[in-house]
């Protein structure tokens, strides 16, 4: 057993690491300690830090919004992210499975794989608007460089076409927009006139666009190629696709400063306006993007640890996570801002009145900057490449967290060998859920569901997961249990920001959203009431099932009373714990019964005892130190 210890210890993800065979042998491992690092930092940085990071920054006050989202990351962020990381990597279980710690809140672990639905849905079709603008910039001219095409109206007007043109024609330029109600660029008609053909309602779907549905279809293939052998292959894939995107925004961020008009935008990106700091939709939108951005509350965090080797510092690696994941929003604010204060400088106007809301963003102001670049379908294709990757690195661990959920909780070796058929099946289904996405109507239920499946919801799972782990299964209990992992306990503060702090500003946050709560809408377009209504049963069906699987598991634990079953719903079951028995330690350490003591006496006197007999003792039932009996297969 000393020998086993000391080579789990060799196979935790150390400086030095020389083993690199897998310590579970049934789950596997990554393969080594930098794949995990990339694979958690890709699903982190995904398209929301380009997509969604600045609008919120747009809609929010540009530099105001900064003070909450960090306080938020601080205080909530991190430390959950912590949480999240450790519980998954001691247990070596999905969402659901790490549930044997309190089984009356599974739930919890089923309200993660509903959002994870959700979000895996609608993120797909965002790649796959990503991979459409990656085949139409193969061109020599970029479609949406200028007007004049059959798609446009007589309210276009391109950056090029009067930068292109004389004085005069500029002075015409400024006459014609200061006569129109709305100025709109070549890029954002391309978007709603000619990628969508946008509708007039939600409930008119219209065609199917067939060119997003065979992207649709592509991006679908690229995934589940990318995870046929799991964590083995998607943990190659990520060397690449975790950071080719820094590249492109490096280069973006280059061109963009150097351009006229540029700091403008910035300072509109970092001047606070102190004024929105008091809505509590600006901190709800924080707490959200926090939760949307780290990924917690996804059940992705806890699947992806769940492949680390017992003995991994995921203290260390969630700190480099979570500072890379939000100093890249920040990054990607200044590549978006400074081509917004360019656009507004050429057009003479606010920088607030240049760009379209929502996903949008990233598809109406980035094209028309890419114009401006030389050699523009170059740049554009590498731009929408780098899109594809951060969309991808995010929707691996989405898919990711769904299969390895399914097969844990089957959890025999048919289910096991025939994994990659579970991955195959979870991706066609999200395929044809996400078909009506591709209709003309599928941005407003794009946004419908990013706004409701995957915004509050998080932040309930999250406090109750939060409040389950520490008072239900006790703070001393986990922090013994990372002190037995880390072989140190977690730093006094985030003790008291998962007891504390955390839970107590995301309940706040939730009741002042509530209070503050406006119906979305997407421009000058307003949402009908029956469309809201649907948003909100989104929003439910995930919280829903916490209290729903509360109520099954107290019905069916033993005992007399009601106080009773509680009990017993809410204790440790017996298969809690490490997953492998040479780090089950101290506690958790299985304990012989005297009748098994003796028997295995019997075998040190008689060495020539055949081995068949010395497996069938080994195996017998235990009783480990914390009270929970581990019964192991046995042949007795």
């Amino acid at each position: 057993m000393a020998e086993k210890c000391s080579e789990g210890l060799l196979n935790g993800a150390v400086p030095g690491e020389t083993a690199k065979r897998d310590e579970n042998l049934k789950r596997g491992n990554w393969g080594n300690q930098i794949e995990f690092v990339l694979t958690s930092v890709g699903y982190a940085v995904g398209l929301g830090n380009v997509w969604r990071f600045p609008y919120l920054c747009y809609r929010n006050g540009g530099g105001a919004f900064m003070f909450p989202y960090f306080i938020m990351l601080v205080f909530c962020g991190i430390p959950l992210f912590f949480m999240e990381l450790s519980f998954g990597q001691f247990a070596s279980q999905g969402c659901l499975g790490v549930w044997r710690i309190s089984p009356m809140f599974k739930g919890v672990g089923y309200g993660m794989m509903v959002v994870s639905s959700y979000i895996g849905i609608y993120y797909n079709v965002v790649i796959c608007i990503a991979f459409y603008y990656f085949f139409s910039s193969m061109t020599r001219v970029l479609p949406w460089t200028y007007c004049g095409n059959y798609w446009n109206t007589p309210d276009c007007a391109g950056v090029l076409d009067v930068t292109n043109g004389s004085a005069g024609s500029s002075l015409n330029f400024t006459q014609l927009f200061n006569q129109t109600a709305k100025r709109t660029s070549p890029s954002e008609e391309y978007w709603r006139r000619y990628v969508l053909k946008l509708s007039d309602d939600i409930g008119n779907l219209g065609e199917v666009r067939l060119p997003l549905l065979g992207c649709l279809g592509v991006s679908w293939v690229v995934v589940f190629l990318c995870l046929i052998k799991g964590v083995k292959s998607s943990g190659k894939v990520v060397y690449f696709t975790a950071t080719f995107p820094y590249v492109v925004l490096t280069i973006l961020f280059v061109r963009g400063i150097t351009l006229e008009g540029a700091v403008t935008g910035i300072m509109y990106y970092l001047t606070p306006q102190w004024d929105k700091i008091l809505d509590a939709k600006v901190w709800g939108d924080a707490a959200s993007q926090i939760f949307y951005s780290l990924g917690c509350a996804w059940g992705g965090l806890i699947t992806m640890a769940s492949y680390n080797k017992f003995h991994n510092n995921c203290y260390r690696d969630s700190i480099i996570i979570s500072i890379t994941n939000c100093a890249t929003s920040v990054y990607a604010g200044f590549v978006i801002f400074s081509i917004l204060g360019f656009m507004a400088n050429h057009l003479g106007v606010d920088v607030s009145k240049v760009a379209d809301h929502g996903p949008g963003l990233a598809f109406v102001a980035y094209p028309e900057a890419l114009t401006l670049l030389p050699i523009s379908p170059l740049w554009s294709v590498l731009f929408f490449f780098m899109l594809i990757l951060l969309g991808l690195g995010t929707q691996f661990c989405l898919l990711e967290t769904l299969v390895t959920a399914i097969v844990d909780e089957i959890g025999n070796e048919w289910i096991i060998r025939r994994k990659t058929f579970v991955t195959l099946g979870v991706a066609v289904v999200g395929f044809l859920l996400g078909v009506p996405l591709t209709t003309q109507a599928g941005i407003y239920w794009l946004l419908l569901m990013d706004n409701y499946a995957a915004s509050f919801s998080l932040v309930v799972i999250s406090c109750i997961m939060c409040v389950s782990i520490m008072y239900i299964y006790g703070h001393r209990n986990y922090f013994k249990d990372i002190e037995m992992m880390l072989g140190f306990p977690p730093p006094i503060f985030f003790q008291i920001c998962w007891r504390f702090i955390s839970p107590v500003i995301i309940f706040f946050i939730l009741v002042f959203t509530v209070i503050q709560y406006r119906p979305i809408s997407y421009n000058t377009y307003v949402y009908p009431t029956w469309a809201i209504s649907i948003g909100f049963l989104m929003a439910l069906s995930s919280v829903i099932c916490i209290p729903i699987y509360a109520v099954f598991c107290v019905l069916r634990s033993e005992g007399d009373s009601l106080m009773q079953r509680l009990k017993n719903a809410t204790r440790p079951s017996r298969e809690w714990g490490p997953a492998l028995m040479e780090h089950r330690k101290g506690r958790y350490a299985p304990v012989l019964s005297s009748s098994t003591e003796s028997q295995l006496e019997v075998q040190l006197l008689n060495p020539e005892k055949p081995k068949s007999d010395e497996a069938g003792v080994a195996v017998a039932i235990t009783v480990g130190t914390n009270g929970s009996t581990h019964s192991q297969d046995s042949k007795i």
